[in-house]
């Protein structure tokens, strides 16, 4: 039964020519608003599916890559001839493990097109696997047979960033026998563009010398709701327009769980609160804070009341003018 084509620029609706910033920023708008938290209608769920798998895509510029190349071969491709698309070349990819709980809810779920064009888990596609490893130079020796370092590349969501998570890799072995699977922990709190060293994982040495390394550097693919700054998080939060007026409790997400936040009265749009120890694990201890923006909502829709004391609340402040400073 022949794969259906996804069109990925258009599940995100942006150009074949948008920029890595522009996916980025079309994903998060979209994973906002099908989010199944925040989205309870019917197709929600399936559609912020999508839109995942789509950012998961165009947000790598490998995959990304790749994807582009198979448009006018993916015919012939779906009726199973087989022939690697022109230009894709050998695709290196990052891991096999299984990924992590999102405290959000589950986004897992690829389609058949993506498991055929990338693997089950993006790590391949056409019936290949190859292994996330590239064989480095030779790093300064100390003894004149060691064998050379390997390099490859993880990657792993947010929240596994911050609990900490094990993954799956394989390591093929350069004299063609069966690949070598570990299990590789990554710490809590791993940054973007962290290197982790598998000691001895690497090219076997020459003549009975020691093996080389393999490095493992981490990618952390973004999040739909949180932006990380070093050790802190920042997140904005939508709060009703009678909530910034009179302050109130509010529920915030954090990697941990949902807490409460008191907003108080007369909260100004933008206007950010610090909540200490709810950021990223620290590798020393201890954790980085959570900074939430307030997002201030207006209501659209009002009955006749409700315009009658917007009316009165402008009569009554008629002589203040916001714009002063700007005149």
């Amino acid at each position: 039964m022949p794969v259906e084509y996804k069109d990925y620029y258009k599940t995100l609706g942006v150009p074949k020519n948008a920029t890595t910033e522009d996916i980025k920023k079309a994903y998060r708008k979209l994973a906002r608003k099908y989010h199944p938290d925040v989205n309870k209608s019917a197709g929600a769920e399936k559609s912020f599916k999508e839109i995942n798998e789509a950012n998961e895509v165009l947000s790598d510029p490998e995959k990304r890559k790749r994807y582009d190349t198979i448009g006018p071969e993916w015919e012939q491709f779906s009726r199973g001839a087989g022939a690697r698309p022109s230009g894709a070349g050998g695709f290196q990819y990052v891991y096999t493990g299984q990924p992590g709980e999102n405290p959000f809810g589950d986004a897992g779920g690829f389609s058949d097109f993506f498991r055929t064009l990338f693997g089950q888990a993006g790590n391949g596609g056409f019936g290949d696997a190859d292994d996330p490893f590239t064989r480095a130079r030779p790093r300064s020796r100390t003894r004149a047979h060691q064998g050379e370092d390997v390099e490859g590349e993880v990657e792993v969501t947010l929240p596994e960033a911050y609990r900490g998570t094990e993954q799956v890799i394989q390591i093929s072995r350069e004299s063609g026998g069966p690949p070598r699977r570990l299990t590789v922990k990554i710490p809590p709190g791993v940054r973007d563009g962290q290197r982790i060293r598998l000691a001895g994982q690497g090219s076997p040495g020459d003549n009975g010398g020691p093996p080389g390394d393999a490095y493992l550097r981490v990618r952390v693919k973004p999040h739909p709701f949180f932006t990380r700054d070093g050790d802190d998080l920042r997140v904005e939060l939508p709060v009703a327009l009678h909530e910034a007026i009179l302050g109130g409790e509010v529920t915030v997400p954090t990697l941990k769980g949902r807490v409460s936040l008191r907003i108080p009265p007369e909260t100004q749009n933008g206007r950010t609160i610090r909540l200490a120890g709810q950021g990223m694990p620290r590798p020393g201890g201890g954790h980085g804070d959570l900074y939430v923006t307030v997002k201030v909502v207006m209501p659209t829709k009002l009955n006749e009341k409700e315009r009658e004391l917007a009316r009165e609340i402008a009569s009554s402040r008629s002589g203040e003018n916001v714009r002063s400073h700007l005149l």
